[in-house]
């Protein structure tokens, strides 16, 4: 059985990995690369959906101009699960996106792995996977953690 002191500090671990993940999506929407940049390991790698494999210069040169708010006018946070195991995390989670193309909008999801290492008193992001989703594997709209409608933050619901 867990200590009381145990279960808070897991529960506060738990918590500063969420403002990670928050922080982690807004860097990606407002397109703030140094902001990003600080939270990645210097060993970091990305597997983009297509599979292919980027180093930390090229997913950061990727970032920098990757979210075009008048092209993705949706992107929400879904479905967010974390699990802690000692100094390392999973950080998964579902963004859904819609995005205008040719004056058409085309609605997608895709699922991410971010796993963390915590070294040196801050969790750092030594790899991100992306994987598309499947619309008939799409997360319920009632596991939504947050949403961004042409890039600005929407305030929670209560």
């Amino acid at each position: 059985m867990q200590s009381a002191t145990n279960s808070l500090r897991a529960a506060e671990t738990i918590d500063q990995l969420r403002a990670v993940n928050a922080r982690f999506i807004h860097n990606f929407v407002t397109r703030d690369v140094a902001s990003h940049d600080a939270l990645l390991h210097p060993d970091f790698s990305n597997i983009t959906p297509t599979g292919q494999r980027w180093d930390r210069a090229t997913y950061l040169t990727y970032w920098a101009t990757a979210f075009d708010p008048k092209v993705i006018i949706y992107w929400d946070v879904r479905d967010e699960l974390i699990t802690v195991l000692g100094d390392v995390a999973l950080v998964r989670s579902t963004n859904k996106h819609v995005r205008r193309r040719d004056g058409k909008d085309v609605t997608g999801m895709t699922t991410y792995t971010d796993t963390y290492l915590f070294e040196n008193g801050a969790w750092k992001c030594i790899q991100a996977q992306l994987t598309a989703v499947a619309p008939e594997f799409y997360p319920a709209d009632d596991t939504i953690v947050s949403v961004y409608i042409e890039g600005k933050l929407q305030p929670r619901r209560a």
